[in-house]
């Protein structure tokens, strides 16, 4: 039988992963000189970022109720980069949508570049996230 308590916080910790991974390529159709465009792209990433974090406290404290300590520390570690990333993050969205507010032209492709790295970490993660549930399904 697989460790349920193990596998159930994975996939909880997948939910906002998987969300951001289909949601954020539909904002590479729009242009980011939009202010309601770049309000929502702050939102979802703000949302994300919390979300992740949230799934993965909760998540860390469920399998080290479990006794996996290692695996704790994993979803503890995505769950702290995410509460990393969101200050990082929203921080130079932030400054950048400041900037194209001003005037600067290339505030746009800054924030293009924002959007790029977001996904492409979400995308990382959620890979490497994929990679490791044979052995967190596996019986311990």
């Amino acid at each position: 039988m697989p460790d349920n308590i193990a596998l159930f916080a994975t996939i909880i910790l997948l939910l906002p992963m998987f969300y951001l991974l289909l949601a954020a390529p539909a904002f590479l159709l729009v242009r980011l000189d939009i202010v309601q465009v770049t309000q929502l792209l702050r939102g979802m990433f703000d949302s994300y970022f919390v979300a992740l974090a949230i799934a993965g406290g909760i998540g860390t404290i469920a399998v080290l109720a479990d006794g996996r300590p290692v695996l704790g520390l994993g979803i503890g570690a995505i769950a702290a980069f995410a509460l990393l990333s969101r200050r990082w993050g929203l921080f130079r969205l932030d400054a950048h949508i400041r900037e194209r507010d001003s005037g600067d032209s290339a505030a746009g492709r800054r924030l293009r570049w924002l959007h790029w790295v977001g996904m492409l970490s979400n995308a990382v993660q959620v890979g490497g996230v994929l990679a490791c549930i044979p052995q967190i399904a596996a019986v311990s």
